[in-house]
């Protein structure tokens, strides 16, 4: 099971190591083992980035879009084409199942890539007639992006970041959270073997020191986070210092609303999505369930009979549903909310334990866990806890659940089960969310924009709307006759 690379970091199209940097063991989740070990940048391997990235840059940003798509394209095309390998080292890296990591973690990563690069030749300004004189616009790439990844999707968020960064012709330095560090080295020898030019696309590691030194240094031009809202704000923080543009896609606390008219197994299904896929480690998760008071018992019957036949346990074993949590700190995190819903009084119709799978002892599983009769003011139904945990909470009409769902902090995501399209729109277009669902949930193409708003970041990924953040217009105005001055 020893996943170690060549080197700890990508830099210049080849792995580079540094053995004076700080050792960044790297655990199999579901067992707690060592499978590789590589060491945090310094500051001579943040530097040597930086200058690769600038050499990269100078000559990306000058080859044709149409080009810079066909390498995205390529470098798509081989993703796919060693799916099973990749897929089973992205479970060794997060503790994911497989038979999630196989469809979607690297697959949605490649999905970007193939979607920015068909975009990339149509990268275009426009013309803007003035009766004689003229003007026209040309969309430029910032320079230097610095990528800042989560641990819960690693690969796919290194995708998302690098495709539409590299289709607007900007080089990208991505530092991938020190508990994932796998997948973002394998994505640049598979950019190299698809004709990224050197530099185009480095990675370096380490914990949030090299990230800080990375978001200040004065040749970096842009950033984008995947992380917590604490992060997140401590970056854009240090960003402004330096007027770097900032793209911020952080937690959320988001409301998933069923009405009494919804299918029953749908907005079952969807609740589960979202919060028991990837162990309920997604930022975007409805893990505030509130269901109209007249389907509300039935919901309950229906959740905890599916909830307690999820199955737990070898994460390469095709048939398991669940894995672990991603660290032992994660789990005793989400332990510490289970019992504070216990303490606050929150009814806990399933779970709530942990669990040790045979064989797996000394991975941090934890139950599929699910609280009913939460109010609004207990500590699960307020603060993103981050793993298997739904909280249900019941309500009486529109205007009340609305209320209560925008009674927070965050605003990345959120959700409406109703057979009524009409109070379905009605609904979203109140609910203050970035990204949200009609009779579905945690769907995420690339095709669509991504983000959200209040404290769940700016900015957004995926979607035509990403190229706006990686690069900017310019307007060349064109005298055509004499200059009229009055001096």
């Amino acid at each position: 099971m020893n996943s170690q690379p060549p080197a700890s970091h990508w830099i210049a199209g080849r792995a580079v190591e540094d053995t004076s940097g700080a050792p960044l063991p790297v655990r199999y989740p579901a067992t707690g083992a060592v499978i590789a070990t590589l060491r945090e940048a310094t500051p001579a391997v943040i530097a040597q980035a930086v200058e690769s990235a600038a050499a990269g840059f100078a000559v990306w940003s000058r080859t044709s879009p149409a080009a810079r798509g066909r390498v995205l394209r390529r470098a798509a095309e081989l993703i796919r084409a060693r799916g099973p390998e990749l897929a089973r080292l992205e479970t060794l890296d997060t503790g994911k199942p497989v038979s999630e990591t196989r469809v979607a973690d690297w697959p949605s990563g490649a999905d970007a890539l193939e979607y920015f690069g068909a975009l990339a030749a149509g990268l275009t300004g426009e013309h803007i007639e003035l009766g004689g004189d003229f003007v026209y616009t040309r969309r430029e790439p910032l320079g230097i992006c610095v990528g800042i990844g989560a641990w819960n999707y690693p690969s796919q968020i290194a995708c998302w970041k690098a495709a539409p960064a590299l289709a607007c012709g900007n080089a990208m330095i991505f530092k991938p959270s020190e508990l994932t560090p796998l997948g973002a080295l394998k994505l640049g020898e598979i950019f190299a073997e698809a004709g990224l030019p050197e530099g185009v696309f480095n990675v370096v590691q380490g914990a949030g020191a090299v990230g800080a030194a990375l978001v200040a240094h004065p040749a970096v031009a842009k950033v984008s986070v995947t992380g917590s809202v604490g992060t997140g704000r401590r970056v854009y923080a240090r960003a402004a210092e330096g007027l770097k543009h900032v793209t911020l896609e952080l937690g959320g606390k988001s409301p998933l609303i069923v009405f009494d008219d919804a299918n029953l197994d749908d907005a079952v299904g969807g609740a589960m999505l979202g919060n028991f896929y990837s162990a309920g480690q997604v930022c975007s998760n409805g893990t505030r369930v509130f269901v109209q008071q007249g389907i509300l018992a039935r919901f309950l019957t229906r959740l905890a009979e599916r909830t307690e036949a999820i199955r737990l346990g070898d994460p390469l074993d095709e048939a398991t549903q669940m894995g672990p949590l991603i660290s032992q700190a994660q789990g005793e995190k989400v332990m510490d909310h289970i019992a504070a819903g216990k303490s606050e009084g929150a009814w806990l119709l399933t779970g709530g334990e942990r669990a040790a799978p045979e064989g797996f002892a000394d991975g941090f599983f934890v139950q599929p866990t699910v609280f009913a009769e939460v109010t609004d003011t207990m500590r699960i139904a307020r603060e993103e806890i981050f793993g298997p945990v739904m909280c249900v909470l019941g309500f009486g009409d529109e205007e009340e659940v609305i209320a209560r769902a925008n009674a927070t902090e965050f605003g990345l995501a959120a959700g409406v089960f109703t057979a009524d399209l009409a109070r379905a729109h009605r609904m979203v277009a109140r609910l203050r969310a970035g990204t949200t669902w009609i009779n579905a949930y945690n769907l995420t193409p690339v095709e669509a924009p991504f983000g959200g708003v209040k404290a769940s970041g700016l900015g957004r990924e995926n979607g035509h709307a990403a190229l706006d953040h990686y690069s900017q217009l310019k307007s060349v105005y064109v005298g055509l006759g004499s200059v009229e001055a009055p001096f």
